[in-house]
This record gives structure tokens, C-alpha cells and sequence, in this order.
């Protein structure tokens, strides 16, 4: 991006403040609040997402006599949607604008996944400098003191490259970039309005809808009056809180209290189902806890609450029920992380005959098209799993059809969805649970091995957790887990396995270097039981 376009941000920010202090972004959909002047993030991490001008028409390399029709109209930079465009225009040759109110590429690489992996990484270092006299470092503090608004810099020196970057691709595949809020009009009619009120009516032969999701604040009597954080905040703290609050023991919950405990914080973790991360099996569960719990980490589930009074930044009193119990509990944030909703409401859907599942997902069919002719819907709102890697593949599906490429049947529902949640140890999953193979009565066995037995764990320092797969009649493999170090890095051989319908003899029977972790799965495999 250049430099011109990354010093004009505070005057546009204000802008899309409104007079309460709220600001939507009108293209995604994300609803945010200010905070204090320790979390009044958006003057200031806006420096480095936003342009200053409603398009640049220089992105353009296509002669059009419409200079407002494209042949791909994408409303959204995320995932799918950039990929979208970029293919099209570079393989395709098609005219391609995108519409984007304020992330540059989306949600992850500016305000989440690797903005917040880059956050995780620094937590794992200083966690580890805390340990350094078990490496043989002598004069090694037991407790590292910790610079948030340094921690902070790193991440937003990261988050600047990467919206360079994207800013590159624009320009280099000849797609237009325009900023603003975009609003459908018509069936294949978006009007964008910028940031000073001038508007520009586009329209597209092809439409692709890649608006994203945002946080969910529960409907708790105080909760958004307390001004709570939500995933974007933490992530410009330039404070360690004193005691970190986290409402949701899930995928985002989870990350953020190992993270923040490792940078000091006390971290209290409240779940209102019986146990943590309730799709994932008991015993991969329990383990993790134990982890999390080492840590010091705080869990409490079976939590209900109905009542929050305070400010978080300073102090937020949280009131309801423990197990039955009464409960209460103080605390100096709040991190809302209880799920997802999908940027759906106030884009005009409705004016271009588009659908919405009763959950207010965009309805879809198998080639990601929705209920208007030539509108695709990609990504979260389109109700695919939230995971940057599976807006990619809808990028795949959708890219493919707009060049005439055939696709195969069930294209969308029989893709695999694998996930790694990014504690340390890591917890990687693709394919069926244990419980789940229970519940639809497949015929299954089960291999474990613990993640001592992946040797290069022993050599790391940590052998936590443990790895299983269960297998069928076949031989085939029905699903793989894993909890410990490393354990995403383990997926991709599992399953190309899986996807090409290999025995798991065929994993087990690898030659694999010595050590890697991946040279485990040859244990792991190996420990199949006998068909009975």
C-alpha cells in the first residue's frame, strides 16, 4: 500500500464513528464499541488498515464502457472473496472489483487468526525465558516482566506487512479496490457509500457475497454496557489486565487464557455447558484441561450468568450461577467469546432476493450459489465453518464454476473440515470423534498412543497429550486427534490418506525421518488393533 494511503487513517476513522461512540462496519457487518483510553484501539490500528479515497481506479487494467459494471463483483476482502477476484482476473481475464469498509483482506490477517497467533507466539516465548534455568540459563527470572505495548508493536508490525501485501495483489492482478459501505439495491446492484458520503452504484454479472462474521455479545443485562472485549480489543491491550475475565470455553477462549496467563495475567475462564469445547471427545478434553490448568489457568463450567455491573478496563463484577450455586466474580476485563454471527443484516440482502437460513447464514447451495441467480455467498456468512482454510476451499469451488470448470457432486458437503486449536500443546482434529462414530453406530477401532511415544516431544521439553485414530472395517481412516506439540503439522499426511481412501497400513508403513514428530504416526498406526 503506499505510504500516502497509510497516513490518512484517523480523519476516516472519525468518520465512520458515530456520535455515540459506536461504529459498524457496514461491509462486514462488525460492531464496535470505544473503549477507555487503554482500549480505544481503532484511531490507532486504523492507521495502517485503511486507505484514504473511495476506490483507485489506477487497479484497473480493463477497458469497460460502464466504468461501474464488472464482470465479478465481490462485497468483502475476506478469504474467499480476494482469492475470488484475484483468479478471475488474472486466469480469467474478467473485470473484477471488490468492496471492502475496513479490513484490508479481511478479518485474518488484520484483527484475528495471525494477528493473533503472532500474540500466542510471543506469550510461548516469554513463557519459555520464565523457564530458562531448566535449559541451563543460570541468571534466568522465574517471572519475565512483560511490555504489552511492545507485544502489541509486534503484532501490528506483522498486521502491516500483510495489508502491503494485499494492497500489492490488487494491484498487481488489475482488480479495483473500493472502499466504502456497500448495500445491495438490486438483484446485482451494490451501492457503496464512502467515507464522506459520495456514492457509486456498481453492478456485476457474477456477484459474490464474502461479508465475514463478527463477535457475539451475549444478551446479558450489563454486558454491552460494560464495554467488553471481543477478540479485535485484546489484541491492541497496550495493559496487561490484572485479571482477565473470559466469557466462552472454546476455540477463541481457550487460545487467549493460556495466552494471556502466560503473560502474567490471572485468567478465570467461564463455560456454561458442563465441560470445554463440548464437540471435541471426554478425554481429549480432560487433558487439555489438566494443561490449561497447570498453567493456572481458571475454569469454571456449568456457569449461567445473568448479571454484569462495571467497566471493563477497570472493574467488572460478573453475577449468576455456578453448577446451581450462586456465583459472582470480579474481575478487571471481560473477553466475550461465547461464538460467532454471521454479517448478514443491513447489506440489502433482501433487495437481491437472497435467503437466509433461520440462524441468518446466506442459503446456499452446493456450488455456494444462493437463492439469486449469479449471487455466490462465500465464507462465514455463508454458514461454511468458520476457518480461514475452508473460505479458501469455497474460494476453490467458486473460482472454478466462474471459469467453466465442472465440478465434482457434493463438492461442499463432503469436503473435509480440519482444525487446530493454537494452545501449547496444540490440538488438531480432522474426520469423525470418538463419540460421534458412537452416536451413528459406525463400526469402529481405536488406536492412542501418548506423545511421549512421538520421540521429538522428548527432545522439546514437552510430552503432554496424546494422539488417536479410529479406523474402519476397510482399514480406512474414519478420523484422527491429536493433542501436543506440533499437532496441526501432523493433519495434512493424515489426510490426504483420508481423502485418497488409503489403508492406514499405507501411514504406517512410511519411512519417516527420525526424529519428527510426524515419525509418530508410525507408532500411532502401528498400535491398531486386530479386526476381531
Amino acid at each position: 500500500m503506499p505510504k500516502t494511503c497509510t497516513r490518512n487513517i484517523l480523519i476516516q476513522v472519525q468518520a465512520i464513528f458515530s456520535d455515540n461512540g459506536q461504529a459498524i462496519n457496514s461491509t462486514t457487518g462488525l460492531h464496535f464499541q470505544r473503549h477507555n483510553s487503554k482500549h480505544n484501539i481503532f484511531a490507532e490500528i486504523s492507521s495502517f488498515l485503511l486507505p484514504n479515497t473511495i476506490s483507485n481506479p489506477s487497479f484497473n487494467n480493463m477497458s469497460s464502457a460502464d466504468p461501474n459494471h464488472f464482470d465479478v463483483l465481490v462485497l468483502g476482502s475476506g478469504e474467499a472473496g480476494k482469492y475470488i477476484a484475484w483468479t478471475l482476473a488474472s486466469q480469467g481475464h474478467k473485470r473484477c472489483a471488490v468492496i471492502e469498509r475496513r479490513w484490508l483482506g479481511g478479518s485474518c490477517p488484520t484483527i484475528a487468526c495471525l494477528p493473533s497467533k503472532n500474540v500466542v507466539h510471543t506469550a510461548n516465548v516469554i513463557y519459555e525465558a520464565s523457564q530458562g534455568q531448566s535449559y541451563g540459563i543460570l541468571n534466568s527470572p522465574e517471572k519475565v516482566n512483560v511490555s504489552m505495548s511492545v507485544v502489541r508493536e509486534r503484532k501490528r508490525e506483522m498486521v502491516t506487512g500483510l495489508v502491503d501485501m494485499h494492497a500489492g495483489k490488487f494491484e498487481e492482478f488489475g482488480v479495483e479496490l473500493v472502499w466504502g459501505q456497500g448495500t445491495f439495491v438490486g438483484k446485482k446492484s451494490i451501492e457503496v457509500v464512502g467515507k464522506d458520503g459520495e456514492k457509486r452504484v456498481l453492478t456485476g454479472d457474477k456477484v459474490v457475497v464474502s461479508t465475514g462474521s463478527r463477535a457475539r455479545i451475549d444478551d446479558i443485562p450489563g454486558l454491552e454496557a460494560a464495554n467488553p472485549l471481543t477478540h479485535i480489543e485484546i489484541l491492541e491491550l497496550d495493559v496487561l489486565p490484572s485479571h482477565l475475565i473470559i466469557l466462552g470455553g472454546g476455540y477463541i477462549g481457550l487460545e487467549f487464557a493460556q495466552a494471556m496467563r502466560r503473560l502474567g495475567a490471572e485468567v478465570t475462564v467461564l463455560e456454561r455447558n458442563t465441560r470445554l469445547l463440548k464437540k471435541e471427545d471426554e478425554d481429549i478434553v480432560a487433558a487439555l484441561q489438566e494443561v490449561l490448568e497447570k498453567d493456572g489457568v481458571k475454569i469454571i463450567t456449568s456457569t449461567t450468568i445473568t448479571n454484569v455491573t462495571g467497566q471493563s478496563g477497570t472493574s467488572v463484577t460478573l453475577t449468576g450461577t455456578s453448577s446451581n450455586a450462586p456465583f459472582s466474580i470480579t474481575g478487571s476485563h471481560i473477553l466475550c467469546a461465547t461464538g460467532r454471527l454471521p454479517n448478514t443484516t443491513n447489506i440489502g440482502l433482501e433487495e437481491a432476493g437472497i435467503a437466509l437460513t433461520p440462524q441468518n447464514y446466506i442459503t446456499t447451495d452446493e456450488n455456494l450459489e444462493t437463492t439469486s441467480k449469479d449471487v455466490y455467498a462465500v465464507g462465514d456468512c455463508a454458514g461454511s465453518p468458520n476457518f480461514t482454510h475452508v473460505a479458501y476451499d469455497d474460494f476453490r469451488i467458486v473460482s472454478s464454476i466462474l471459469l467453466g470448470q465442472a465440478q465434482p457432486p457434493n463438492r461442499k458437503s463432503s469436503r473435509q473440515i480440519p482444525f487446530t486449536l493454537y494452545t501449547t500443546p496444540e490440538l488438531a482434529h480432522v474426520g469423525l470423534r470418538e463419540h460421534e462414530a458412537l452416536a451413528k453406530a459406525v463400526e469402529f477401532r481405536v488406536a492412542k498412543m501418548p506423545m511421549a511415544g512421538f520421540l521429538k516431544t522428548r527432545t522439546l521439553g514437552n510430552t503432554a497429550g496424546f494422539a488417536k485414530t479410529l479406523i474402519a472395517d476397510d482399514d480406512t481412516i474414519l478420523g484422527f486427534t491429536a493433542l501436543g506439540l506440533g499437532a496441526g503439522e501432523l493433519l495434512p499426511v493424515v489426510q490426504l490418506a483420508m481423502k485418497m481412501g488409503l489403508s492406514y497400513v499405507d501411514v504406517r508403513d512410511l519411512v519417516i525421518t527420525h526424529p519428527t514428530l510426524a515419525e509418530g504416526l508410525v507408532g500411532l498406526f502401528s498400535n491398531v488393533p486386530a479386526r476381531e
